[in-house]
């Protein structure tokens, strides 16, 4: 199994240990706390992984981990659970608002764990 990093890599970095690789669902995401920082991590069905923070920008509330993980012209997106606007899981721009976005993560694989990075 190929498991593709959405970070290049960088100097030195803090990477913080989120959960198995195993453990994350394909389609599904899952909200952990970095930092004090919420962060919604995604797999997708390929294996890749993508990590943005977990706010929800239009309704306020801490949701994009429970959203719809889907894509559109080919680029892997989730839509909030709340109002249904769509986030990119590659930049963290709405779909619906290009002029909003929220952040997004280096996220890689380290011994089978997830590993997330919001320094």
């Amino acid at each position: 199994m190929t498991v593709l990093e959405t970070a290049p890599p960088a100097g030195r970095r803090e990477w913080t240990q989120v959960c198995p690789y195993t453990e994350l669902l394909p389609e599904r995401g899952v909200a952990v706390l970095v930092d004090d920082r919420q962060v919604a991590v995604f797999r997708t069905f390929d294996g890749a992984l993508y990590a943005l923070g977990n706010h929800d920008p239009f309704s306020g509330a801490y949701v994009l981990s429970r959203g719809i993980v889907g894509t559109r012209n080919g680029e892997p997106t989730v839509a909030s659970p709340m109002h249904k606007q769509v986030f990119s899981l590659v930049t963290g721009v709405s779909v619906d608002d290009p002029d909003i976005a929220v952040p997004t993560y280096p996220v890689r694989v380290t011994d089978g764990n997830v590993e997330v990075s919001v320094a």
